[in-house]
């Protein structure tokens, strides 16, 4: 994809920036006041299904209910992310990896959850305070970005807008571990084509494809 830009320094790296994007000025003002707004009414909706989860995490495994975890949003900010605990204690002693199918690693319940996203229900307090957006790139984690940013300059660009609980990435397949340039292309796509309705159209599609997503685990 093609895309207004101009070279810039990020966290000690160059990188090509956008120019221009419509999700600036009064946008921002009205992306951030979609998420309060309905990042509220979710949260109160799914209120009592994330108590009935909670309750189930603490019953079937050892361990926090809650996994919170640093993970890097806008302009390079880091954060802590929520979710439902779905690993088995101290899995990742050896090191953070990527999830792969049948993940020794995450419990029976985790895999239900992460097959249906259940698990993410708590990043909607994240939207509330402002670390994230219902819509936007997903947030990855420090150690991750060191190695994508490698090899892949452009990724840096999507912290250039606020962090997603969902995003066009996602609700096309790509998410997981799936294609990084095919994540960073749907992503810019997504930056340059901002809009109240492309937000809205993310929101719908990600409900619509939550059960049947085939590299959620």
């Amino acid at each position: 994809i093609q895309l207004g830009s101009q070279i810039e320094d990020f966290d000690g790296l160059p990188v090509v920036s956008l120019a221009s994007t419509p999700l600036c000025g009064i946008n921002r003002v009205l992306k951030r006041g979609l998420d309060f707004l309905l990042g509220t009414i979710l949260f109160l909706g799914c209120l009592p299904l994330m108590l009935l989860l909670a309750l189930l995490v603490k019953l079937t495994s050892r361990g926090p209910i809650l996994f919170t975890q640093e993970r890097v949003g806008l302009d390079g900010q880091r954060f802590r992310i929520y979710k439902f605990r779905t690993m088995y204690l101290d899995a990742e002693v050896d090191g953070a990896r990527f999830a792969v199918r049948g993940d020794p690693r995450v419990t029976p319940l985790g895999r239900l959850m992460r097959k249906t996203s259940l698990d993410e229900l708590p990043q909607l307090l994240n939207v509330i305070q402002g670390d994230m957006s219902l819509v936007g790139p997903r947030p990855e984690r420090p150690v991750f970005i060191q190695e994508f940013r490698k090899h892949f300059p452009r990724y840096m660009l999507r912290h250039k807008v606020q962090a997603g609980m969902t995003g066009w990435a996602q609700v096309n397949g790509w998410r997981g571990n799936t294609s990084i340039e095919r994540r960073i292309e749907h992503d810019l796509y997504y930056i340059e084509h901002w809009s109240l309705t492309l937000d809205l159209k993310i929101l719908g599609l990600t409900l619509i494809n939550s059960f049947r997503d085939r590299n959620a685990y």
